[in-house]
């Protein structure tokens, strides 16, 4: 079953083309990954889809009414005196049992007390996600979430973000292509046109065990397909 479906979509910015006749379906279950150049659409994309921004034409339909989001930037001054579980619930009516369970399930409920000033970069990413998964959302949809995070803790986002999947639909803007493709299902490759393929029969690696991202954004550029 569908939970996104995207039909002959175009959006100009200022009169500049940004998206050209996308058409995407995202199914339920799916762990999307969303790659592409700057400035080719892939955060445009994301904020169409959770209305931020309106199609110039095409049409966008929606079935699951609650979405989860963590913008590329979450407009939070990491050195303002705030906690954890203050972050978790900005904005909501406040619950305690519904932070603790968000938190819960991205392994920060011990630090709850904590100041977000005091966290390393992965671990208030993961308060992020766990403020997005507040109202228990069906679908999770993140821009790129582990931008100024180490290797190491991409993989545990990602992880995580895998483990969220057994029971959410997630859609990721990610420029981690080598780290992005071990854990989603789906990669589209976004330059104001779209090139959708499953990553299983993406050839990723040399003889020799190199993952080359160039070579990778060049082959689903030039794939003659829009849907492998």
């Amino acid at each position: 079953m569908s939970v996104v479906q995207i039909t002959n979509l175009s959006y100009k910015y200022d009169k500049q083309l940004v998206l050209e006749d996308i058409n995407l379906t995202v199914d339920r279950g799916d762990f999307l990954a969303i790659i592409g150049p700057n400035g080719g659409g892939k955060s445009t994309i994301l904020k169409l889809i959770i209305s931020l921004l309106k199609p110039t034409s095409g049409k966008i339909e929606l079935k699951e009414k609650k979405i989860g989001y963590v913008p590329q930037n979450t407009n939070i001054n990491i050195n303002f005196p705030i906690k954890v579980k203050d972050v978790v619930s900005l904005g909501f009516k406040d619950s305690e049992n519904r932070v603790d369970d968000a938190l819960k399930k991205v392994n920060m409920l011990e630090h709850k007390e904590k100041k977000i000033a005091n966290l390393s970069g992965g671990q208030r990413q993961r308060v992020f996600i766990a403020r997005a998964l507040y109202n228990n959302p069906a679908l999770l949809i993140l821009d790129e979430p582990t931008a100024s995070i180490d290797v190491r803790g991409q993989e545990s986002i990602y992880k995580l973000l895998k483990e969220l999947n057994k029971d959410k639909t997630v859609i990721v803007v990610s420029h981690d292509i080598s780290v992005i493709l071990k854990y989603a299902s789906k990669v589209a490759y976004i330059n104001k046109n779209i090139y959708l393929h499953d990553v299983p029969k993406l050839n990723t690696k040399d003889s020799d065990g190199h993952f080359c991202e160039v070579e990778l954004m060049n082959m689903l550029e030039g794939c003659s397909c829009k849907s492998c």
